[in-house]
């Protein structure tokens, strides 16, 4: 698929912020959530609310976020420091898992194995007999996009969803085939990823971030 909303323009210089949501009593059991609506623990809660003081301070011009009640939860606590609304979008949900969700890693090691390792080698796997990868990067890209097209120039957007969803996001944006989406790294608790936008499209400008993106000085800014 190509990816669209990339061009020049008054548009360029434009920055994305994907973050994870805080922390879940699911994830402390490594217990596969997927679309499940699982709330934050309170330690999610004040992951949520450091993380909003630093992003902050990017001056963000929209926030978007899944409506499931972890990232939802996530997402309004830098509205209430911003003073922007949420626009909240089943689109940003995290990736049906099927039968998967609910089952610990252990779980799913036991039952699933093949279908596990035929997804970790990169294969199109529908686990638990939901949705692929490329599916949820259909789904979750273009509202991306879309509310990165509708950004000033210089503008950043703030996306609130899940570590699977920001993942296929990304491999989506950048261009990269679906096999090589893995190569990019999970997501802690509450941190974040950023993309800018530059002369041939989005570059990854930050990956696991947990403190604010320092200028890049030297010969590839």
């Amino acid at each position: 698929m190509s990816v669209t909303g990339t061009g020049t323009g008054k548009g360029r210089d434009r920055r994305i912020v994907l973050w994870r949501h805080g922390q879940t009593a699911w994830n402390l059991e490594r217990r596969f959530q997927g679309s499940t609506d699982i709330e934050l623990t309170e330690t999610g809660v004040g992951q949520a609310r450091r993380s909003a003081r630093l992003l902050a301070s990017l001056k963000p011009d929209a926030i978007i976020a899944s409506d499931l009640k972890r990232a939802a939860a996530t997402a309004r606590q830098l509205s209430a420091i911003t003073g922007h609304d949420v626009t909240y979008d089943v689109a940003l949900r995290e990736t049906y898992a099927g039968v998967w969700q609910g089952l610990t890693h252990d779980e799913i090691l036991e039952r699933h194995g093949e279908q596990y390792a035929a997804w970790k080698r990169g294969e199109p796997v529908r686990r638990g007999g939901g949705e692929l990868e490329t599916e949820v990067a259909d789904r979750a890209a273009p509202v991306v996009l879309d509310h990165a097209d509708r950004l000033p120039a210089g503008g950043t957007l703030v996306v609130v969803s899940h570590g699977g969803t920001i993942r296929t996001t990304i491999g989506r944006l950048l261009g990269l085939e679906a096999h090589h989406w893995e190569g990019l790294g999970g997501l802690s608790n509450c941190c974040w990823s950023v993309l800018g936008e530059g002369a041939r499209g989005w570059r990854l400008l930050e990956h696991n971030a947990g403190t604010l993106p320092e200028p890049v000085l030297g010969d590839d800014d």
